[in-house]
This record gives structure tokens, sequence and C-alpha cells, in this order.
């Protein structure tokens, strides 16, 4: 009598000759790059001081037209000079503003400190001219 477990004779009805090493095809969708062509278009309307967005826009264009054309490699390399161009745009848009805020707020409290010290300059000799007088 048999004893061992499980029985092999109650395995369901599988093939018992097993490939070691299964063939697997790894089939990966290749990642098409994004041209930033919207974002390029926001920034070039804009139009910043250096222009850094009229030129994202042109390199968005040339991503989109070799994605088209199929050359992933052209449109990945595009697609990331696009991208460098924006942010550099984007930060141009935002950081000119605040230097110009601060520039603006830093005079106005220099103009402020300079009208103090004249009226007390012009206060001191009208006082300093009364007591002449007398």
């Amino acid at each position: 009598m048999d004893t061992s477990y499980p029985r092999e004779d109650y395995l369901p009805m599988t093939s018992r000759k097993q490939d070691p090493c299964p063939t697997v095809i790894n089939i990966s969708p290749s990642v098409v790059p994004r041209d930033h062509l919207i974002w390029s278009i926001f920034n070039s309307i804009y139009m910043n001081l250096c222009c850094f967005g009229l030129v994202a826009l042109a390199y968005s264009v040339k991503a989109r037209d070799q994605k088209v054309a199929g050359d992933i490699e052209a449109a990945r390399h595009f697609s990331s000079k696009a991208k460098c161009y924006n942010i550099l745009a984007t930060i141009w848009s935002l950081l000119l503003p605040l230097v110009l805020i601060g520039l603006v707020i830093t005079g106005v409290i220099h103009l402020s400190k300079l009208a103090q010290e004249s009226m007390d300059f012009f206060n001191y000799q009208i006082f300093a001219y009364d007591e002449d007088r007398k």
C-alpha cells in the first residue's frame, strides 16, 4: 500500500513534461514622446523678452513632424529641447515680473526715506531761521 502524499494518480490531467524555460516575448509599446505644443503656444503668445517661447514652438513643431514621420529618436530629441526652452520661458515669464515688483517696492521705500530726510532738513532750517529772528 502506497501512503505517499499527494498521490500522483489523483493529480489533475496535466502534461507531466514541463518546459523548464518557457519562451516569453515582451512586446513593449514604443513610448511616443510628447511634443509640448500647447505649452509652447502659450509661451510664444506671452512673448517673453528672450523669445524662448518662440524657439520652444519651433522645436515642438519639429518634434511633432518627426513623430508623424516615424522617427522616434529625432522626435524625442526635439521634444527634449522644446521642454527645456519651455521651462526657461516659464521661469523667465514668472521671474521678470517678480523682480520688477521687488524693484518698485524698494524704490518706493527709498523714496519715502529720502522724502522724510528732506522734510527733516527743511524743518530744521525753518526752525533754526525762526530762532535767529527772535
